[in-house]
């Protein structure tokens, strides 16, 4: 267990993180980022920018 970056919540994550994957927080609904996995850390995952894919 880890808390939100954003709301303090608690964020359970199932199984191991892996890095870059998208979580949300059951408290605020935020998408956040794992940019740790050793340890576990958490960011507000990037918004959508118009060019990605491209």
């Amino acid at each position: 267990m880890i808390s939100c970056p954003e709301c303090e919540g608690a964020v359970v994550l199932a199984e191991p993180p892996h890095l870059n994957e998208i979580v949300a927080c059951p408290e605020c609904a935020g998408e956040l980022e794992v940019v740790g996995v050793d340890p576990v850390a958490l960011a507000p995952a990037p918004e959508v920018e118009e060019d990605w894919g491209e």
